[in-house]
């Protein structure tokens, strides 16, 4: 049973390399329709007493209170925060209109007074407003912005229209703990070069259980940081708001999905000729993906579904990254460029990622 196990483990990886190598071939058509990546443009690094906007570009905030709280969290960071009009609006489940959500993202990168800009919360809806953005605008005006979630969909399209690095980190809504306000500080104040690795945590048991990183593949490479949301990255691709992957090292994460939707996804990103160019990939949190209740022993456990699908690219691969739908969020320069180490479980940064 196990050499039978074993040998269905390998002709799974050997049939997906084998898939994500020819739809490099035939997938090079719809890659060539996507948006190449230009050349990095960074954002000026924040500095104590900067004014900050808070923008809502997705899903409503039903709470008022979680604006006091993320307004209070800026300014624990020494921001000052300037909230936009529609931030607290409430069209069906969307934080307003599409055209009231866009001008406000579009104001805030025009306002001379905003130094970065900060999205409240992710949900969905971001997408709905990358026809409406005017690129020119935003690459003239390079500003920082974070936000991660459906955030993801205007880091891609950035990428993709304006080649300018922007920040998959934690939302103006989140609960900010110490770990994630010191990274985000560290790369954002202070243009660090910084290194990611996640740090065991022991709760008294005699080997450590918590926050453990795995190597998939060994090796290390460098390229530039691209990804995030897994469902909502990949909901782009085809269209003139998606990058090149070609040089890239892709990061991405997600929440609640079941592992064949994760595989699903992944098989789209393969089919669609993206996977072969990549340098290396890093896969943070992947919260409540766990298997279907129904088939808790029948189906692959999602480090099989990785193993399968990126295992036979040749490129370092580990999983267990400290970014995502987690406790503590790390904040991820998506532009770029930083080295990745699969073995040692790291990818560091080769450049500061503001001006």
């Amino acid at each position: 049973m196990v050499q039978r196990r074993d040998f269905l483990k390998g002709a799974g990886v050997a049939a997906v390399a084998a898939l994500a190598a020819s739809a490099g071939r035939a997938g090079g058509v719809l890659a060539a329709q996507t948006g190449a990546k230009p050349s990095v443009l960074k954002p000026k690094r924040l500095k104590r007493g900067d004014t900050v906007a808070i923008v809502a570009p997705s899903g409503v905030t039903w709470e008022k209170f979680t604006l006091q709280l993320s307004i209070e969290s800026l300014a624990v960071l020494g921001l000052k925060a300037k909230v936009f009009p529609h931030a607290m609006h409430r069209h069906g489940y969307l934080a307003g209109t599409d055209a009231d959500r866009a001008a406000d993202l579009m104001a805030a990168f025009k306002d001379p007074e905003v130094d970065g800009i900060f999205c409240l919360r992710g949900g969905w809806g971001a997408a709905r407003l990358l026809p409406m953005l005017d690129y020119d605008i935003i690459r003239a005006n390079p500003k920082v912005l974070i936000g991660y979630s459906d955030i993801t969909a205007l880091h891609t399209a950035f990428a993709a229209k304006v080649g300018m690095v922007s920040y998959l980190g934690p939302n103006a809504g989140s609960s900010w703990y110490e770990f994630e306000a010191e990274m985000m500080t560290k790369l954002l104040f202070d243009g660090k070069k910084l290194e990611y690795r996640t740090e065991p945590k022991n709760d008294g048991t005699l080997v450590a259980r918590k926050n453990r990183s795995q190597t998939i593949v060994s090796g290390t490479a460098e390229g530039w940081l691209a990804g995030g949301n897994l469902t909502v990255f990949g909901s782009l691709m085809g269209s003139p708001y998606f990058p090149t992957l070609d040089g890239a090292i892709l990061c991405i994460e997600d929440i609640g999905e079941k592992i064949y939707r994760v595989d699903r996804m992944i098989t789209q990103l393969a089919l669609g000729g993206y996977l072969p160019g990549l340098k290396g990939i890093v896969l943070g949190g992947f919260t409540d993906c766990g298997p279907d209740e129904s088939e808790p022993y029948g189906g692959f456990t999602l480090g099989e579904v990785f193993e399968q699908h990126f295992g036979g690219l040749g490129i370092p691969v580990w999983s267990g990254a400290q970014f995502g739908h987690i406790r503590d969020n790390a904040t991820l320069p998506l532009g770029a460029r930083a080295r990745i180490d699969g073995g040692n479980r790291t990818l560091t940064l080769l450049e500061s990622a503001v001006a």
